[in-house]
């Protein structure tokens, strides 16, 4: 159950690397940036909901 505890972390990192990714390749691709932010929201309030659910 500990490894679950860090899947938000992961899902957040995992979402700026998307978004670096566009960055660095000059190009402003909205379906990247928009797969990217959906990635740090669900990754946000998992970690959240998560560790919630752990501690408890």
């Amino acid at each position: 159950m500990n490894v679950l505890k860090y899947l938000g972390i992961v899902l957040l990192l995992i979402g700026v690397g998307v978004l670096v990714v566009p960055f660095l390749s000059n190009s402003s691709s909205n379906s990247l940036l928009g797969i990217g932010l959906l990635l740090i929201i669900v990754g946000f309030f998992g970690h959240i909901l998560l560790n919630r659910r752990i501690q408890s």
